[in-house]
């Protein structure tokens, strides 16, 4: 699964490529709102994909960001973003990935997350540990919020949620040593796998956003939560930092 699943990230990624550097046109269209955006090379991205699969795995289910979802019955289905960040990407922003999750009887066991535009590419499997290119990564050793670099995103003011997560936000942000903002949920994942981040939280994703991303962090260490310690991630919000950082961002969270 390992040489399948990366390879194919790393082809999807060259296509990416090709319309971020302007070999290739990229249309951009609004979705629900004018802030969610959508681009040629989503659609091409994600057939890419779809369609490498199915030539390997025909009966195999897809949940798709611009397909939706198949159903053929089968055991296994595919998660896919095709471009994680599509703001980043028409900005020409080098923070946005490829992220694919691969799931049994709807629990994902493998998932690979490509930054192409970074050349890193992120890789776990359930129960064999975390990997950016091809070396293991762990999560930081960080136990206190006034020493932690951490990361969010904004899906929710995208989506102009009446109830959206800006009083979290202020009310975290005087009590981090620092604040990121890369634009991709997988890419901030796969950050707090490898230590770049120490905790992260947002509202309003979808599946496709997190499913190989919180794979990837699980399985370098992160505990992974929802804004009220469960797991109904993330139609709950998620929240993820090592074992130590998690409870202390969850004392914020709880109050979404």
């Amino acid at each position: 699964m390992k040489e399948f699943i990366c390879s194919l990230a790393k082809k999807a990624g060259a296509l990416a490529m090709e319309y971020f550097n302007g070999i290739r046109p990229n249309e951009i269209h609004s979705k629900a709102t004018a802030a969610d955006l959508v681009s040629t090379a989503d659609g091409k991205v994600e057939q890419l994909i779809i369609e490498t699969i199915r030539s390997k795995y025909p009966d195999h289910n897809f949940f798709g960001e611009e397909t939706g979802k198949s159903n053929t019955g089968s055991e296994f289905c595919w998660v896919i973003d095709p471009i994680d960040g599509t703001q980043s990407f028409v900005k020409r922003h080098v923070y946005f990935s490829i992220s694919i999750a691969f799931q049994k009887n709807g629990r994902t066991v493998a998932g690979v997350v490509y930054a192409p535009a970074l050349d890193q590419l992120f890789y776990a499997e359930k129960g064999k540990g975390a990997f950016l290119n091809d070396m293991p990564i762990h999560v930081s050793g960080c136990t206190e919020l006034a020493d932690a670099a951490c990361t969010t995103g904004f899906a929710c003011v995208r989506a102009k949620l009446e109830h959206n997560g800006l009083p979290l936000f202020n009310a975290l942000v005087p009590n981090i040593r620092d604040i990121k903002r890369c634009g991709s949920a997988a890419l901030d994942l796969c950050n707090i796998a490898c230590g770049t981040y120490d905790g992260y939280w947002e509202y309003c994703l979808n599946l496709y956003d997190i499913a190989a991303g919180v794979l990837i962090a699980q399985e370098a260490g992160a505990e992974v939560r929802d804004y009220w310690n469960g797991t109904d991630y993330p139609a709950k919000g998620i929240v993820a930092a090592n074992p130590a950082l998690l409870p202390k961002l969850l004392e914020y969270t709880k109050n979404f």
